[in-house]
């Protein structure tokens, strides 16, 4: 497993969010640099965004979900054309980066 771990719950459904595109960015002085990215299984998680053996630096990084194209494949309207969320890496600890998300809001939490 990857030492930074996600899953999204689709609320309005009661289902995991299968399909949705997310990005993990580092932040880079003003900037944000891309350093993984990936696809939600059909269980709405990505375990595997880093490669196992990949450990971040301590730092501010944030993960970028693309919810946008997944409620347009559902036909669902929506407000938030992504969502970002950012988070401090403290430790060399596993990092679970959870997203609650509904076509008009979303919350988030950290995991275990």
């Amino acid at each position: 497993m990857s030492q930074i771990t996600t899953h999204i719950l689709d609320t309005t459904k009661g289902r995991p969010a299968a399909g949705v595109t997310i990005a993990l960015l580092q932040q880079a002085g003003n900037d944000w640099q891309e350093i993984a990215r990936g696809v939600t299984n059909p269980d709405g998680r990505i375990t595997d965004l880093l490669p196992k053996s990949t450990s971040l630096k301590l730092g501010v990084y944030k993960m970028k979900f693309y919810t946008e194209e997944y409620f347009r494949q559902h036909d669902t309207a929506n407000f938030y054309p992504f969502v970002e969320i950012v988070f401090d890496v403290a430790t060399t600890e596993h990092y679970h980066v959870p997203l609650l998300l509904n076509p008009f809001g979303y919350a988030t939490y950290r995991g275990s």
